[in-house]
């Protein structure tokens, strides 16, 4: 059981936690929330030891594995499959020192050790959580190096799954994810054998995945049982009940305190009031929850509404090089008033689309009409490399209003949520939240007719998630949107287009099934979409994709497939000299039981891997013709 007891934890002179405890129970699946800023990383840090508390004590089981996301991405030459391997740290000793070892005896133990914790299947294993996040075979195979950070970030996540630690601690783990990465990773979590402790501010996620609600709230923690939609009624319940124990007590109070200054003064009554005085004293101060109300996200009206369709798009191809477009044949229309969710994993084109809806990628074919005047605001998460750092939001604001009065300009800064001093805050020192809030701010400014968000929910908390459905339900205008946030989907879109085999189309059904569709997908696949696009998309940069023929994979299996046979086959031969040892079975044989067992698992071992070689080889036979 992980025990977090009377922890107090204060960082900067600032108390973040004050004698907070909690029990975690093992194989509990709890969600850590609380707004931005509350302390919830810094208590992960203070579980993995790295930071004291000032009071209190964490207790972690000693034979606990602890794991969680690495803070760097992972680099280097080794292939993607073997990055996510070497995160079983004792499968990868115990396979290094099985290449060196001639002790019978020591050989008989690493073998038996490695059938316990099933490592021949981990290669497999490995594959599955890689393309569960997206990479195909052909990408698991390519070097590290070669992906952007966004997606060696992705595979160090897949490490720490892998790896699959006793107590599992991730903090945001579907910022580098697509929607289709994160309903994989709903599932996971959902079924993880073990303890995971899961930062989120997605409440799908938090519905799906999680079986119990850890909230920090203005230094304290609470545990509560239950998904997040069982915990806001719990906590909403909680709050009504303390908001009227508070009200009886202050009444109590005054009653009291009005004995007190009525009769102290009497000699008659000064034991009576004496009495009540230390009724007081003893009656502890009830304090009702605050609520903490989210600032609101608004964006401004278009000054005209335009007829529809606002944009119509005709059999356009479109992308970064003419001889191989991103998208092709892509026919649509968009109405004054649309509210749409582009669905499709990350490379497919979503950013490319939206480019061209923008205006900010020509086609190379077709036609794209837009209706005059037509206004577009476009937000993604990238834009916060655009923004002055050394600069405020009131900075930022003034050079959009350079002939405004100071008063407009500081209203219009409050407007976007940055009242006060906050205005003043240079955006180096604001949290990746408020970036967002500043970027939408500044996308939307001039009241556009239609407002392209990408991402925008990073780095927003769950109050300020829903602010900003409320902002794009409230909005008249259209609204284009791609977003891993299966909440605000739910609560915006109207329409759904998937962005897939380089084009768009329509999707009839919703999101539970299309939840389903890329459930069984991701489940069954053994090889994953080509990404040969040149796609940017995101706004992060994609793995430099080269032009891999049907074959190249092929023949990368072929030669993983001989290597592997080579490997066992070592291991069998040194199996079987330890077995080969005179009188080995009188003398010890529990020893020789368990080289027994570890080389049936090595055989078993082996007819799977020249059963991969014979199927790649016949692939590869068939693709040659």
């Amino acid at each position: 059981m992980l025990s977090l007891t009377e922890i107090s934890i204060r960082i900067a002179g600032r108390l973040l936690i004050d004698h907070g405890s909690a029990q975690i129970v093992p194989g509990a699946r709890v969600g850590f929330v609380g707004r931005n800023g509350v302390g919830k990383s810094t208590l992960f840090q203070a579980i993995r030891g790295e930071l004291p508390t000032e009071t209190g004590t964490i207790s972690v089981p000693p034979r606990w594995r602890v794991g969680s996301l690495a803070q760097e991405a992972p680099d280097g030459p080794e292939s993607l499959i073997a990055v996510v391997l070497k995160a079983d740290l004792e499968r990868h000793a115990l396979l290094q020192e099985a290449d060196t070892a001639s002790d019978p005896h020591r050989i008989a133990e690493i073998q038996t050790r490695l059938v316990d914790i099933d490592a021949h299947s981990a290669p497999a294993r490995a594959a599955s959580i890689l393309s569960g996040l997206g990479f195909s075979t052909a990408d698991q195979a390519r070097s590290c190096s070669e992906f952007s950070g966004g997606w060696r970030m992705r595979v160090a996540l897949a490490a720490t799954l892998f790896a699959a630690p006793d107590l599992l601690l991730l903090d945001e783990p579907t910022n580098y994810l697509d929607l289709e990465g994160t309903l994989w990773l709903e599932d996971h979590l959902a079924n993880y054998p073990r303890t995971v402790i899961v930062i989120s501010h997605d409440r799908d996620l938090l519905d799906t995945s999680v079986d119990q609600i850890l909230h920090l709230d203005r230094g304290k923690l609470t545990l509560y049982k239950g998904t997040y939609s069982s915990f806001e009624e719990q906590r909403a319940t909680r709050e009504m009940l303390d908001a009227k124990h508070a009200k009886r007590q202050m009444d109590e109070r005054k009653r009291l305190q009005a004995f007190v200054d009525r009769f102290k003064a009497k000699a008659s009554k000064a034991k009576q009031a004496q009495s009540r005085v230390k009724m007081l004293e003893r009656m502890k101060p009830i304090t009702a929850l605050v609520t903490q109300d989210v600032r609101e996200i608004s964006f401004p009206n278009p000054e005209k509404l335009l007829s529809p369709p606002i944009i119509a798009v005709d059999d356009v191809s479109v992308g970064y090089d003419s001889a191989k477009p991103v998208l092709n044949h892509v026919t649509l229309r968009i109405d004054d008033d649309d509210r749409i969710a582009l669905l499709g994993s990350n490379g497919n084109g979503k950013s490319t689309l939206v480019k061209l809806l923008a205006g900010k990628l020509p086609p190379f074919s077709g036609k794209v009409v837009r209706a005059d005047k037509l206004s577009v605001g476009y937000f993604a998460q990238h834009q916060t490399d655009e923004l002055d750092l050394e600069g405020s939001a009131y900075d930022h604001l003034r050079r959009l209003m350079p002939n405004d009065t100071e008063t407009k300009v500081r209203a219009r800064t409050g407007a976007i949520g940055f009242s006060g001093k906050a205005g003043d805050t240079k955006v180096s020192s604001l949290s990746g939240g408020e970036k967002a809030r500043l970027l939408l701010g500044l996308a939307t400014f001039y009241g556009p007719n239609m407002i392209i968000l990408d991402e925008p929910t990073n780095h927003l908390d769950i109050d300020s998630r829903a602010a900003l459905a409320e902002a794009i339900n409230d909005f008249p205008g259209a609204i284009i949107m791609v977003s891993h946030d299966r909440y605000l989907i739910e609560s915006c879109a109207d329409r759904l287009w998937v962005v897939a085999n380089r084009t768009v189309t329509p999707y009839d059904g919703d999101l539970d099934d299309y939840r389903r569709s890329v459930l069984t997908a991701r489940g069954m696949r053994t090889s994953a979409r080509d990404r040969g696009s040149s796609e940017r998309d995101n706004g992060r940069d994609k793995p430099q994709r080269g032009r891999t023929e049907k074959r190249v994979p092929i023949k990368q299996k072929i030669a993983n497939a001989e290597a592997e046979i080579e490997r066992i086959n070592g291991i069998i031969a040194k199996i079987d000299v330890a077995l080969a040892l005179p009188d080995l079975f009188k003398r010890d044989p529990k020893q020789a039981a368990q080289l027994g067992k570890a080389r049936a698992s090595a055989a078993t071992a082996l007819q799977r891997a020249e059963d991969e070689w014979l199927s790649a080889s016949s692939s590869f036979d068939e693709a040659n013709g």
